[in-house]
């Protein structure tokens, strides 16, 4: 008789009733290859259901007098995938020495990490950049009045799940991370950039259908004397932004505001070209054009300035298309 070692006695015998009633359900169909040896035979007295094993087939009698005609076949049977849940999968049976049920190829090699870990999904969400910033928490606040899905770039998670709650999916990493930037746009059909600096930061931004970007180039470019040299890497990296956004080939709203002030919104607006550099806008209503935005995607891209003044707008829809309609021009 051959010698087993105690643990896979265990593992058999713990298993071997259940091995039973799978049998029973299946009625005659394949038993895993684990229990194949190159002996004669084989046989358990260790336990009470007699079982025996011949080689290179075997008749397993059971009290129910169940048939199973056994051949050690290539491919699993699910009886097979059922055991290996029971024994604790392929790693426990070879820790145990018993043979893999399948044989390992090219296809088996592959590195997990190379595999695409973040499959596509429906691109429904609005990305917000800078999320932890003031007008960053007032886009997000109008898009959660608007039940828009919302993720959202922060630098505190912590802080800003304390504050969003489950409302918001708050992401924190380094943008220039091809792996955090990958999942950070997964489902993103649009990005709102309420500040400079991440555009020009990343790589590609494949699949996303819509970006609009709050500039301050317009202000930086009318600041002189010590404000332009204070200001000097803040238009640098606006210019950048725009540029790069430009060249993307990707739908985008460029929003040239006047210096941004923590002042009431609501009041009126401005939007005649030059307006932006003298002029200055509420950062509540800065907020709300980017949100506005969303529901007018220009063909290739729309760039205008806004201030505070005097005109009312009761529909932004109407305002982006007259917009849209004087740059084609």
């Amino acid at each position: 008789m051959l010698s087993i070692s105690r643990e896979w006695k265990r593992l058999v015998n713990a298993t071997h009733n259940r091995r039973i009633n799978y049998l029973s359900m299946a009625g005659s169909t394949a038993l895993p290859s684990t229990l194949f040896t190159q002996t004669s035979s084989i046989s358990f007295p260790f336990h009470k259901i007699p079982c025996k094993f011949s080689s290179p087939s075997s008749i397993f009698d059971v009290e129910k007098r169940v048939l199973a005609r056994c051949w050690a076949k290539k491919k699993i049977s699910f009886v097979d995938q059922i055991l290996d849940y029971i024994e604790g999968g392929p790693k426990l049976r070879k820790w145990y020495g018993a043979p893999d049920l399948r044989p390992r190829d090219a296809s088996d090699e592959i590195d997990e990490e190379e595999e695409d870990e973040f499959p596509e999904e429906a691109r429904d969400a609005v990305l917000v950049t800078n999320g932890d910033s003031e007008i960053g928490q007032m886009v997000i606040l109008s898009l959660i009045v608007k039940r828009t899905r919302i993720k959202a770039l922060v630098k505190d998670k912590r802080n800003a799940m304390e504050s969003f709650g489950t409302y918001v999916e708050s992401m924190a990493g380094d943008t220039g991370n091809k792996t955090f930037l990958k999942k950070a746009l997964r489902g993103v059909r649009a990005i709102i950039c309420p500040s400079e600096g991440f555009i020009s930061n990343v790589g590609s931004l494949k699949g996303v259908q819509h970006v609009i970007l709050l500039s301050q180039l317009s202000v930086y470019g009318g600041s002189g004397g010590i404000q332009a040299l204070m200001k000097g890497n803040a238009r640098k990296l606006a210019e950048q932004d725009e540029a790069t956004l430009i060249a993307s080939g990707i739908p985008y709203t460029i929003i040239r505001a006047g210096m941004l002030q923590n002042t009431p919104g609501g009041k009126g607006f401005r939007f005649e070209q030059g307006c932006a550099t003298n002029g200055s806008l509420s950062k509540e209503d800065a907020a709300s054009i980017c949100v506005e935005a969303l529901d007018s995607t220009p063909k290739k891209g729309l760039i205008f300035e806004v201030a505070n003044g005097e005109e009312k707008v009761s529909d932004w829809k109407e305002l982006f298309t007259r917009l849209m309609e004087k740059t084609e021009q």
